[in-house]
């Protein structure tokens, strides 16, 4: 099972410091949220994607993908009455998707809950269409970078928009392209779901429709620092993984940095890993 970090842990140091730091724990890739390598990720050109990739490279690390896509630039929604407005946000995901595929990424995460809750004045069924559309453009460019853009279930205290597993699957069923799954953010489950980590992995993916993970405590600490238990979600995403139904990596995703971001890092990878070894032990 390899094991991501989620680059923004670590700042403000820069992506050769992330990536030396993260080597050195024993983390397998870095998540990248792209406003962490440039204040407007649109201004990051190809050619400095590769470097990125590059560096990521020289420390024995891949990008494994991409989060946090509409945090910049300013004003991009995916419900927004605007026309014009949606359709810039969209322009935000296609490229996001090429700076994935430049990076050597496998998957997008689309979280970003303030650019998709309802906005003042629209009904769920009106900011449903609208982003519907949105995400069945970003979708089809995924699916020509042979890439998967998955749409992340939140927690109500973040959007009042797609806030389960089931929604997520709703709207990745009515699209129907393969470029678009959804994924599993275990804080989102902790706090929104009406069934365990764990019921919710064996639930859905074998359906297909997961193709990522993020561990994270619903206190938004890292793994081990609250009180779900991830020794039963590895389990579970291990036996997925070994009858071929789970390709996916996990990635770790705090918010709540204790004691501080790298000290968080350095805790969830040897948490992880621990629980990684018992497993093995025991079979």
């Amino acid at each position: 099972m390899k094991i991501a970090l989620c680059n923004e842990v670590l700042r403000p140091m820069s992506f050769e410091e992330q990536c030396s730091l993260a080597a050195r724990l024993g983390y397998d890739a870095l998540e990248v949220a792209p406003f962490t390598l440039k204040d407007d990720p649109l201004q990051i050109s190809d050619a400095e994607a590769k470097e990125y990739a590059r560096v990521a490279h020289d420390h024995g690390l891949t990008v494994s993908g991409l989060h946090w896509l509409l945090v910049a630039p300013e004003g991009l929604s995916i419900v927004s009455t605007d026309r014009a407005q949606r359709e810039r946000t969209v322009r935000v995901m296609e490229r996001m998707v090429e700076l994935c595929a430049v990076l050597g990424g496998r998957y997008l995460v689309h979280g970003s809950p303030k650019q998709r809750s309802v906005p003042e004045g629209s009904s769920a069924a009106e900011a449903w269409e609208r982003a519907r559309d949105c995400l069945a453009q970003a979708a089809k460019r995924a699916e020509a970078c042979r890439l998967v853009y998955c749409l992340e279930p939140l927690s109500p205290r973040e959007t009042d928009f797609v806030n389960t597993v089931e929604d997520a699957v709703r709207m990745v069923t009515e699209i129907g392209s393969p470029g678009l799954k959804t994924m599993i953010d275990c804080s989102a489950a902790g706090q929104a779901e009406h069934v365990s980590a764990p019921d919710l992995i064996e639930r859905w993916v074998p359906t297909g429709h997961i193709a990522h993970v993020q561990v994270n405590d619903p206190n938004r600490r890292g793994p081990g620092q609250g009180e779900m238990r991830f020794g039963p979600i590895l389990r579970s995403l291990l036996t997925m993984q070994r009858e071929g139904r789970y390709k996916g990596i996990i990635a770790v995703e705090p918010f709540d940095y204790a004691p501080d971001g790298p000290g968080c890092a350095a805790y969830s990878i040897g948490h992880l890993r621990g629980i990684l070894q018992e497993i093995e032990s025991d079979e």
